[in-house]
């Protein structure tokens, strides 16, 4: 019995060891299948030179080393300008027909995750001159269209398989501001989506004013109602847009003076705190663009589009009170950053320079904000509008 107890015990360790080895070795194996099975796509809208060309370009990005492969184009487009991708990431929507004499369109393609490509769901006209901006709502019900040219604002409904509806709005703007050159009249550059998804802020770099909507539903059809102005510092030429992630500040960036306004945004209200200047100087002209915050709210990046600064400026926001403090100025590595996006892991600033052909890389330090370029460019004609999203095994399409 003696001899016979510890031979036992030891059979009993061998079998619990084997299982283990084999519960370890299965979630291992699942664990590469899941890698494998994640796939990051790269969404590059860009100008065609008002001609028909490729406009539409995607990529698959490596989320380890930050470079892209180009995978899929969409071809016999005008000026595919800007991209919004729907929050599953089935969808993307783009602009059509931008800065061309006649009404332009937003086109809507289904995501081809398995083949890296985009297929063509329709096209509607969006029912004004030039689309620069769109914004789907977080439910994908909604889209909002920004018509710059002639300061109009189209609504669409997103039926179920992402086609878009007719749109069932349409307003127009007259108004004007104090720099003749650039505000002789109402210009629409962007709308976004409250984060109570109640109210729509259009913002009118023509009039100098923030243009808000209350969202009302009635039986099935979805309209604005219950305008209210929103007056900005008069020669600021509001821009761009984007809310905070805890939905208590907003931030507005200023194409012509500059600056960055802080907002606090309460029960449909956005009520000015302060502003900040974004270029490294005070200068003659200056031409703010894009405007986002990282994924854990921490820091703020706006591009500044020369004519003597071409640079991404990081903002670190205070937590509670949203106020901004300087963090660096980088140089984008090449010339007129129109537009950029932060991957959704926050590791990478990917910035689109239009006048030089590139997208620059940045990695990202997720601590300081601060960003280091890397050596590998994305070579692409005129890109303008960039859109990225990590599919994995939980959303697959």
């Amino acid at each position: 019995m003696r001899k016979f107890q510890p031979t036992l015990q030891g059979s009993i360790v061998k079998n619990i060891f084997k299982k283990s080895l084999l519960i370890l070795t299965v979630f291992l194996i699942c664990v590469s299948c899941e890698d494998k099975q994640s796939k990051t796509l790269l969404f590059v809208g860009s100008f065609t030179d008002k001609k028909t060309g490729k406009g539409i370009y995607v990529y698959e990005f490596d989320d380890e080393t930050g470079k892209s492969k180009l995978k899929s184009t969409v071809d016999n487009v005008i000026n595919t300008s800007y991209l919004e991708l729907s929050t599953n990431g089935k969808y993307l929507y783009s602009v059509v027909d931008a800065q061309m004499n006649y009404n332009g369109k937003v086109a809507a393609y289904k995501v081809d995750l398995e083949n890296s490509k985009l297929n063509m769901l329709n096209m509607q006209n969006c029912g004004g001159l030039n689309p620069v901006h769109l914004e789907v709502n977080t439910t994908g019900e909604l889209l909002v269209n920004s018509n710059y040219s002639d300061g109009s604002l189209s609504l669409f409904k997103i039926k179920g398989d992402g086609r878009l509806a007719k749109h069932g709005q349409l307003l127009h703007f007259k108004d004007s501001s104090i720099i003749k050159n650039r505000q002789r009249a109402s210009h629409i550059h962007s709308a976004n989506f409250s984060p109570d998804g109640k109210f729509i802020f259009a913002h009118d770099l023509g009039a100098d004013k923030i243009r808000r909507f209350s969202i009302t539903k009635k039986g099935d059809s979805v309209l604005l109602k219950n305008p209210k102005e929103i007056n900005t510092k008069l020669g600021s030429g509001p821009r761009h847009f984007t809310f905070h992630q805890n939905g208590k500040f907003g931030y507005l960036a200023n194409e012509l003076n500059g600056k960055v306004d802080l907002y606090r945004y309460r029960n449909g209200n956005l009520i000015f705190i302060e502003d900040y200047l974004s270029y490294s100087q005070e200068q003659d002209i200056f031409r703010t663009a894009d405007i986002h915050i990282s994924p854990d709210g921490k820091f703020l990046y706006v591009s500044n589009r020369g004519p003597k600064e071409d640079s991404i400026t990081v903002f670190h926001i205070d937590h509670e009170n949203g106020k901004l403090t300087i963090v660096e100025r980088v140089n984008t590595g090449g010339k007129h950053p129109r537009n950029f996006e932060i991957h959704p892991s926050g590791r990478y600033v990917l910035v689109a320079n239009m006048f030089t052909d590139n997208i620059v890389v940045f990695q990202r330090n997720q601590e300081t904000g601060k960003l280091t370029k890397l050596d590998e460019d994305i070579k692409v004609k005129k890109p303008s509008s960039i859109q990225i999203k990590v599919y994995n095994n939980k959303n697959h399409l």
